[in-house]
Protein backbone atom coordinates (compact mmCIF):
# COMPACT_ATOMS: atom_id res chain seq x y z
CA UNK A 1 0.00 0.00 0.00
CA UNK A 2 1.48 3.19 -0.71
CA UNK A 3 0.97 6.84 0.02
CA UNK A 4 -0.30 9.18 -2.80
CA UNK A 5 -1.23 12.86 -3.12
CA UNK A 6 -5.07 12.67 -4.12
CA UNK A 7 -6.04 13.85 -7.68
CA UNK A 8 -6.47 17.69 -7.81
CA UNK A 9 -4.46 18.58 -4.77
CA UNK A 10 -0.66 19.02 -5.81
CA UNK A 11 1.80 18.96 -2.98
CA UNK A 12 2.98 21.86 -1.13
CA UNK A 13 6.61 22.87 -1.30
CA UNK A 14 8.45 25.38 0.49
CA UNK A 15 9.40 28.86 -1.43
CA UNK A 16 12.50 28.50 -3.60
CA UNK A 17 15.04 31.26 -2.59
CA UNK A 18 15.58 32.69 -6.20
CA UNK A 19 19.36 33.60 -5.02
CA UNK A 20 18.55 37.11 -3.98
CA UNK A 21 20.75 37.03 -0.85
CA UNK A 22 20.58 38.66 2.77
CA UNK A 23 18.80 42.21 2.41
CA UNK A 24 19.00 43.92 5.86
CA UNK A 25 16.42 46.33 4.86
CA UNK A 26 13.81 43.83 4.81
CA UNK A 27 15.42 41.91 7.94
CA UNK A 28 15.08 45.03 10.00
CA UNK A 29 11.47 45.26 9.15
CA UNK A 30 10.39 42.20 9.95
CA UNK A 31 12.33 42.34 13.13
CA UNK A 32 10.30 45.68 13.58
CA UNK A 33 6.97 43.98 12.85
CA UNK A 34 7.76 41.19 15.32
CA UNK A 35 8.92 43.42 18.65
CA UNK A 36 5.93 45.08 18.17
CA UNK A 37 3.67 41.55 18.72
CA UNK A 38 6.04 40.61 22.21
CA UNK A 39 3.79 41.86 24.85
CA UNK A 40 6.18 43.59 27.38
CA UNK A 41 5.92 43.27 31.34
CA UNK A 42 4.95 45.92 33.08
CA UNK A 43 7.13 47.82 35.43
CA UNK A 44 5.23 46.49 38.06
CA UNK A 45 5.54 42.83 36.94
CA UNK A 46 9.88 43.24 35.89
CA UNK A 47 10.67 44.70 39.60
CA UNK A 48 8.54 41.59 41.07
CA UNK A 49 9.96 38.93 39.09
CA UNK A 50 13.52 40.79 39.75
CA UNK A 51 12.91 40.72 43.66
CA UNK A 52 11.96 37.13 43.83
CA UNK A 53 15.06 36.05 41.77
CA UNK A 54 16.90 38.34 44.09
CA UNK A 55 15.49 36.84 47.04
CA UNK A 56 16.10 33.27 45.93
CA UNK A 57 19.80 34.03 45.21
CA UNK A 58 20.00 34.97 48.75
CA UNK A 59 18.69 31.96 49.87
CA UNK A 60 20.38 29.83 47.77
CA UNK A 61 23.86 31.34 49.12
CA UNK A 62 23.03 31.11 52.65
CA UNK A 63 21.52 27.43 52.38
CA UNK A 64 24.77 26.83 50.55
CA UNK A 65 26.86 28.48 53.03
CA UNK A 66 25.33 26.81 55.71
CA UNK A 67 25.71 23.35 54.03
CA UNK A 68 29.92 23.71 52.90
CA UNK A 69 30.35 25.48 56.50
CA UNK A 70 28.73 21.58 57.86
CA UNK A 71 30.63 19.90 55.73
CA UNK A 72 34.30 21.70 56.50
CA UNK A 73 33.29 21.08 60.32
CA UNK A 74 32.49 17.13 60.18
CA UNK A 75 36.00 16.84 57.81
CA UNK A 76 37.49 18.85 60.23
CA UNK A 77 36.61 16.52 63.05
CA UNK A 78 37.03 13.23 61.29
CA UNK A 79 40.32 13.55 59.71
CA UNK A 80 41.58 16.60 61.95
CA UNK A 81 42.91 18.69 59.56
CA UNK A 82 42.27 22.57 58.83
CA UNK A 83 41.92 25.50 61.00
Amino acid sequence: MSVSTPQGESRKTTPQNNGSGFNPRSYLKEVRAEALRVTWPTRRNTMITTGAVLLMATITCIFFFIVDQAIGLGVRELFGVGG
